[in-house]
């Protein structure tokens, strides 16, 4: 259990929570293995199938503490709604900033932020732990572009702006990114971006991780109570969760990509785990979906220091985390909404 940002983060799994008094009870196997005064939080995320009692579930709902459900791997289940109506307000003040073009480039403007300096450092890290294996001097070159492009971004006056700002930063990134598979490279080659389906195995597993860390990031804007169907950078559409792939820009280099790297890298998944569709899709097997999950599940349990909390988190709740700064942005409890960098 990890307590940030007022918010209760339970993690172990078969935990069940409590009310004592005034305090609530983390118990595993029968064993009490926390307990935190319910007045001090203002959400608790619990990520375990037991739940929590009754007596616990009204206290929150009267006292409006967001108390959300969440499986294991991280699928958004349920929250407990109580009387005050801070979700509500929370999600008014979402749609009035969804609907001024201003603020929705002021919100855009951290994301982007965001993925192009995480894009920046995934390229650079390589030259730094690789540089007998990489084109360094290519990789600086385009390390340059990217951080060339951050003031542009910066200053961006429009939300058209910011979106061709994006994709150029984009290509640059992608250009690089072929010099990163240093195992398996004939078969896991990477001539550019193709999806709908996607023509090679590369690409399956990026637009894969990528649905994945859509999920994640939609399930940590549902547990903090926003919509996550009403974005910013991207437009709603119907069915499409707008908010979360504005999130999970920040994200794509750093979570996603970096992971289908080590996948490809540490021949977590080879060659075996595709299969080829008559209209030239290539898609993971049954058994490749297998692999992917069980190593995605165990990258989630992974640590890191997180750049603006500067404390040690599981990567699981980088999401999590980022959701509730938006929150907190929204509400007005922060000025500007901090993009996650990494580096």
């Amino acid at each position: 259990m990890r307590r940030l940002l007022n918010t209760l983060f339970v993690l172990t799994e078969d935990s069940y929570l409590s009310l004592d008094g005034e305090n609530v009870v983390i118990n595993h196997e029968k064993k009490e293995v926390g307990r935190f005064p319910l007045h001090t939080l203002e959400s608790i995320l619990c990520f375990s199938y037991p739940g929590a009692s009754p007596a616990l579930m009204g206290a929150c709902s009267e006292r409006g503490v967001d108390l959300a459900f969440f499986s294991p791997q991280g699928k958004f289940l349920a929250r407990i709604v109580g009387k005050t109506q801070g979700n509500v307000l929370l999600r008014q003040q979402q749609y009035r900033e969804a609907d001024d073009p201003f603020a929705s480039c002021r919100y855009a403007k951290g994301f982007l932020l965001g993925k192009v300096y995480n894009a920046r450092w995934v390229l650079e890290r390589a030259t730094r732990d690789h540089p007998q294996r990489v084109p360094v001097e290519k990789l600086k070159a385009l390390s340059q572009n990217l951080a060339a492009a951050l003031p542009n971004i910066e200053n961006a006056v429009s939300l058209e702006e910011l979106r061709g700002l994006e994709g150029a930063a984009a290509q640059q990134y992608f250009d690089g990114f072929d010099s990163l598979i240093l195992q398996q490279h004939d078969p896991f080659a990477f001539a550019g971006r193709n999806r709908r389906p996607p023509h090679d195995p590369i690409n399956a597993l990026l637009s894969f991780s990528y649905t994945l860390l859509a999920r994640d990031c939609a399930a940590a804007l549902e547990g903090v109570g926003l919509d996550p169907y009403v974005g910013f950078l991207h437009r709603p559409r119907p069915g499409r969760a707008s908010l979360a792939l504005d999130m999970m820009e920040e994200l794509r280099a750093v979570y996603a990509d970096r992971f289908v790297l080590t996948c490809v890298n540490q021949k977590m998944i080879t060659c075996k785990h595709f299969q080829k569709q008559e209209n030239g899709a290539v898609l993971l097997t049954d058994d490749g979906r297998r692999a992917f999950l069980k190593a995605w599940q165990q990258r989630k349990q992974q640590t890191l220091q997180h750049p603006f909390l500067n404390e040690k988190i599981p990567w699981g709740l980088v999401p999590h985390v980022q959701a509730l700064l938006l929150a907190r942005t929204l509400r007005g409890d922060m000025e500007r909404y901090p993009p996650f960098f990494w580096k």
